[in-house]
């Protein structure tokens, strides 16, 4: 089998979408897909419910979690706690470009620190012996284009970074919305392919609008990994094909099969305390393009939500689809 690169594929860090939940169910359809949680600030970490924002399942090893901050001594003891809790590997966020994140000096704004930002990532690497990575955009606002961003890689390798994560748009963070700022800014693969050209002993994984295993096998002729968010999250199923084509490992299980797995692990959580649609909702898109999507869908959004809904709910909503079937 090929030495695959762990970040030949990678599902991307989703604000309120890749909680734990969510990667438990992107597990099942693939075992070598890197994910990444949500993007969790240093003070929640700090000061917050730590089990809220760190627990994760152990099935779902490989999987990183991304920090958002910009005090190297918060960010070291961010990632001493995140080693402790298990994680396979810290992401530093330096390519949200929310109001919010930039009020707290984290984020996309950093790209304008790369000093501050090495700072950050060398004491992050002092403290864990777990990889320490970093997720940026391309550049922002009126940041000279390549010459900017590679003055902010080089400040990192510097720092003894080795993997970036690069977002293939610039964010505007003034005059842009979040939204606007993922989809708005053009993308620009080629930029990030000439970064792994200039700088071939850095691994570089490229995000941003890919859609599909064959958009990830064109960009993997340029550089080390693909990473993909609303992709995987709105058509999981295309995360079956994952290991089969990108691994030369076997295909992920069908969504008839995935929910069923599921099954055991929503009674777990059940027990535990969770609410039901706080699971489901992210299973919504496993059928998606097939007879009885649409049932099995508006089956869990009617129902789920219920005080009481267990799985029970979950096997009548599979159901609506085999009848299509």
């Amino acid at each position: 089998m090929p030495n695959h690169s762990p970040h030949r594929f990678c599902t991307a860090p989703l604000l309120d979408w890749s909680d734990r939940h969510c990667r438990y169910m992107w597990r099942l359809l693939s075992k070598r897909a890197m994910l990444y949680s949500e993007m969790v600030t240093t003070g929640a970490i700090l000061h917050g419910d730590r089990k809220r924002y760190l627990q994760f399942d152990a099935a779902e090893h490989p999987v990183a979690l991304q920090i958002g901050g910009s005090d190297p001594r918060e960010l070291a003891e961010c990632a001493r706690i995140a080693e402790d809790w298990g994680y396979d590997e810290i992401n530093l966020n330096c390519g949200c470009p929310s109001d919010r994140v930039q009020s707290g000096r984290f984020g996309a704004c950093l790209m304008a620190e790369p000093e501050l930002v090495a700072e950050g990532l060398a004491a992050m690497r002092a403290a864990v012996s777990i990889p320490v990575t970093v997720k940026h955009r391309i550049g922002i606002d009126d940041m000279e284009d390549y010459p900017g961003l590679t003055r902010f890689v080089e400040h990192q390798a510097a720092a003894g970074v080795s993997t970036f994560i690069v977002h293939a748009r610039k964010a505007w963070l003034k005059g842009l919305s979040p939204k606007e700022n993922r989809e708005i800014p053009p993308l620009n693969y080629d930029m990030v392919y000439q970064l792994k050209r200039d700088y071939p002993q850095l691994e570089i994984v490229i995000n941003g609008g890919i859609d599909s295993i064959e958009a990830c096998r064109r960009h993997l002729r340029h550089v080390d990994g693909v990473m993909l968010g609303r992709a995987a999250y709105q058509t999981p199923a295309l995360l079956a094909q994952v290991d089969s084509e990108l691994f030369s490992g076997e295909p992920g299980p069908g969504a008839a099969r995935v929910v069923e797995q599921m099954l055991p692990y929503i009674e777990r959580q059940l027990a535990l305390g969770a609410r039901l649609n706080h699971i489901t909702r992210h299973m919504l898109g496993l059928f998606q393009g097939l007879p009885g999507a649409r049932r099995f869908r508006r089956h869990l959004s009617e129902n789920a939500h219920r005080d009481g809904a267990g799985p029970e709910v979950v096997e009548q909503a599979l159901a609506q689809v085999t009848q299509a079937a």
